[in-house]
């Protein structure tokens, strides 16, 4: 059985439920919220066909030499190593979802994806719902950012998914500064999904992906990272969405030849984690702060602890203008 590192387990379970009343009233969109990057990685289907979102000639190398590149490819495909439940445990309240159906298999079933195949969506989806069942207090963002080798149907097939699985923990589109612990508590709400694609639209419980923008850095190097974080937090909309910063590093392929035999987490990963996390550290949350950071291997540090820890700023804050 595969070992989990230490310090992963339940003490986040319920942080949103035990904020103090001063934050539960503030919109979510001033708060910090940890989250994580490719969050369904933790495990990939290495018997199954390369998936769509690759490129030609990575499928190519993948049919000419199936096992050993499949290997190679679960190292840089794999960006966690908890599960959901791990995770929502853990503190994690932000998932980046990519979603796939099989070409070539009959049916409309969707699954994760990440270069290889993931787990089936509902079982995902499943696993996420019996948690919120379980802590009534807890919400998650569900950023359905991107589609692959999905017709009319097969869209149909997972909204209709989604309404069956979170009926209604679901949050209707509304306007981003009415939506506040309290208010989503009020109305029993856990469950903001966001749905990049037209197929949504007009589907009152689908967010539009332009109410959650996560602009990406796309650098194996992290002050590139970091300015560009900085950048993009000052340019960030006053009105009418959420935030998300990606603090993740992107291999190139020279980043990939170079790491082949390492992977994702030990070549590129661990030993930039320490700059990243500074910079997470120095953060404020508010108007103008950060709101959503996500993050890859959100075990390796004290990732979400420390995002969570932001909000107490808003406290002292607070208590600085009541003086």
């Amino acid at each position: 059985m595969k070992t989990r590192p230490a310090g992963i387990g339940s003490a986040n379970a319920d942080w949103m439920g035990s904020l103090p009343s001063k934050l539960s009233a503030m919109p979510l969109k001033q708060l910090a919220v940890p989250g994580s990057h490719d969050s369904f990685t933790y495990w990939v289907d290495v018997n199954a066909p390369v998936g769509p979102d690759q490129k030609s000639y990575v499928k190519y190398l993948a049919t000419m030499f199936s096992v050993v590149a499949k290997k190679v490819m679960v190292k840089w495909s794999m960006t966690q190593n908890l599960s959901f439940k791990e995770q929502l445990n853990a503190g994690i309240r932000y998932f980046d979802l990519r979603v796939s159906s099989k070409p070539g298999e009959s049916g409309c079933e969707i699954y994760f994806i990440h270069g290889l195949f993931g787990h089936k969506v509902r079982d995902g989806l499943l696993e996420i719902n019996a948690y919120l069942s379980s802590h009534k207090k807890e919400v998650v963002f569900l950023d359905f950012n991107h589609h692959y080798a999905m017709g009319a149907e097969h869209h149909v097939y997972l909204m209709n998914m989604l309404q069956e699985v979170f009926g209604g923990k679901l949050c209707h589109n509304c306007t981003v500064e009415s939506v506040t612990l309290d208010y989503l508590w009020d109305k029993k709400h856990q469950v903001i999904v966001f749905y990049h694609h037209p197929s949504a639209q007009g589907v009152p419980i689908m967010w539009p992906g332009n109410k959650i923008p996560a602009p990406w850095a796309n650098t194996t190097e992290p002050y590139k990272l970091i300015q560009f974080l900085e950048t993009t937090l000052k340019e960030r909309a006053r009105q009418g969405s959420f935030h998300v910063s990606q603090a993740i590093l992107t291999p190139r392929v020279n980043t990939v030849a170079k790491g082949l035999v390492w992977g994702l987490r030990n070549y590129l990963v661990e030993r930039n984690l320490p700059t990243i996390m500074s910079w997470v550290q120095a953060q404020r949350p508010g108007a103008d702060g950060v709101n959503i950071i996500t993050s890859d291997f959100v075990e390796l540090t004290d990732f979400a602890n420390i995002v969570i820890r932001l909000n107490d700023l808003l406290l002292s804050e607070q208590g600085a203008k009541s003086r």
